[in-house]
């Protein structure tokens, strides 16, 4: 059986919103949580309100918020991280049913941890479970909290800095990628500049997708649109993909563009800025908040360039 895989992303689309409205709506996703239940009508309000495509600024207004996806690049659930003074307080979600049992929710709490501890320098990460939350605790515990205190109804559980470096010890730390060998046309790094200037513009804050693109854009070797190796991943490129051991169809987008369900992948999620640039046959080791992902880029099923789609 594979190991779970987790991979977080704090970019929020208004399909991730919607998405978020079906979890909270249902009862058995939120038996546990102690949200507000009016927490899925207020997405819905901030929906109707904002006509933007990405909301990310409003869900991290609090702490920082980051949707979670799985291998096939299907969000399956949430994490939010509140900060009060070294300490971040963990909320995980699994909002989708069907990956229920699945081991997802430890390893998105180490996706977390991971980012708490390495990204924000926590000192320390606590979780409230409820006591009835049989599968939390079990989760929270493979992660490698400890019980802390506990309350009537609540089991107080954390892990400290400390703790979470003796958990790491002995593991290699590995780099973002491979080979830094990545091809990108003058089109698509003109287009990608624009658009992370624009977020900038808009205050949107660099999460960790967002510098990665940035470094990869920066060392990247830029070639003419026309000039481009047919073999090489660029914008709007449909690829067939393994990964982790499973094959699947991708195709690189913009943001705006984004279908999980047809597997449109955006070039700022952590799978889309990986194999932005590769070559057909290249294997790609990437670093994710819950680890290594390995991805090979099995087959180019379609270049815009190679077509002469120079538009697009």
């Amino acid at each position: 059986m594979k190991e779970p895989f987790i991979s977080l992303y704090s970019e929020v689309s208004r399909e991730n919103a919607l998405t978020l409205i079906d979890w909270l709506n249902d009862e058995e996703v939120t038996q546990y949580l102690s949200d507000s239940k009016n927490v899925s009508q207020d997405i819905e309000q901030v929906v109707e309100r904002v006509n933007l495509p990405v909301l990310t600024h409003l869900f991290s207004q609090n702490g920082r918020f980051y949707m979670a996806y799985d291998r096939k690049n299907k969000p399956v659930g949430f994490v939010r991280l509140v900060k009060t003074g070294g300490v971040y307080e963990i909320v995980i979600v699994i909002g989708d049913r069907a990956q229920w049992n699945n081991k997802l929710g430890t390893a998105a709490i180490k996706a977390s941890i991971k980012i708490a501890f390495l990204e924000l320098r926590a000192d320390k990460v606590v979780a409230k479970i409820r006591k009835e939350n049989k599968r939390s605790l079990r989760a929270f515990e493979n992660a490698g909290f400890v019980p802390e205190k506990e309350t009537s109804d609540l089991k107080i559980c954390a892990v400290t800095m400390e703790r979470y470096l003796q958990l790491l010890k002995g593991e290699t730390a590995m780099s973002d990628k491979s080979s830094p060998e990545i091809r990108i046309t003058n089109l698509d790094k003109t287009r990608l500049k624009k658009l992370l200037d624009k977020m900038l513009e808009n205050k949107i804050s660099k999460d960790t997708a967002v510098k990665k693109l940035e470094d990869e854009l920066s060392k990247a070797i830029i070639v003419d649109s026309a000039q481009i190796s047919p073999d090489v991943i660029t914008m709007n490129s449909k690829a067939l993909l393994q990964l982790d051991g499973e094959d699947v169809e991708v195709s690189l987008v913009y943001p705006d563009d984004a279908d999980l369900g047809g597997m449109n992948i955006s070039v700022f999620s952590p799978i889309g800025t990986a194999i932005l640039g590769y070559r057909e046959g290249s294997t790609v080791e990437w670093e994710v908040p819950s680890g290594i992902s390995k991805i090979q880029i099995k087959k180019i099923l379609y270049q815009p360039e190679a077509a002469g789609d120079y538009h697009l």
